[in-house]
């Protein structure tokens, strides 16, 4: 609504959202930035690998390559895992409550079901972290990720419960948004981190 005082037009904006989405939101800047940073986490623990490989005349060093079954599970699940994300980000840029809750249900387990995996990958490196340096960079790639997987199902059960609440409302679907760009990075980063471990091994 435009009123004039004096010779000047004043627009009253009083009513318009204190919040936005994508580019415009400060909190979408944060979570690139954050994602950056981890980003080149990811890739500096990648090129300690290629360079400990580059070192050994074999590799695995007297070990057989890592059992494929759980870590190729869990690539599964976080791809599948894209589709309900996605219905999420949608629902939360419409600020769609009812949508928002039941996706975040959804991803909450989805975000969980990697972690459970997970506890099975581990073991599945057929080595421990400390019995040479290729068992303690596979740990190290494992670890790294198991970390963002930990740090987003968090954050997505704490947003759950939110949104059943009188908070679940306004910023809020922002942070669901965001969420759910980050988790994007967590499933995109296991994609070179699951071929690092499974394949690279058997590739001689």
């Amino acid at each position: 609504m435009t009123t004039v005082v004096g010779e000047h037009p004043v627009v009253d904006v009083s009513e318009l959202p204190g919040y936005a989405f994508g580019h415009r939101s400060l909190l979408w800047w944060g979570t690139l930035g954050f994602i950056a940073t981890e980003g080149t986490a990811f890739a500096l623990a990648a090129f300690a690998y290629f360079y400990l490989r580059h070192k050994s005349s074999t590799w695995p060093p007297n070990l057989p390559p890592p059992d494929m079954l759980w870590g190729t599970v869990n690539l599964a699940i976080l791809l599948a895992s894209c589709a309900p994300n996605q219905w999420v980000k949608r629902a939360a840029a419409r600020e769609a409550i009812g949508p928002v809750r039941i996706g975040l249900l959804v991803m909450t387990l989805l975000g969980l079901a990697p972690l459970v995996v997970r506890w099975f990958e581990f073991p599945s490196m057929l080595c421990q972290w400390d019995t040479n340096a290729y068992c303690s960079i596979n740990w190290a790639l494992l670890f790294l990720h198991t970390v963002h997987l930990l740090t987003d199902f968090a954050d997505t059960a704490v947003l759950t419960a939110l949104m059943f609440t009188l908070h679940g409302r306004g910023k809020r679907f922002v942070d669901v948004s965001e969420n759910s760009v980050y988790w994007y990075f967590v499933v995109l980063s296991w994609i070179p981190i699951w071929a690092i471990l499974y394949l690279v091994p058997r590739l001689g």
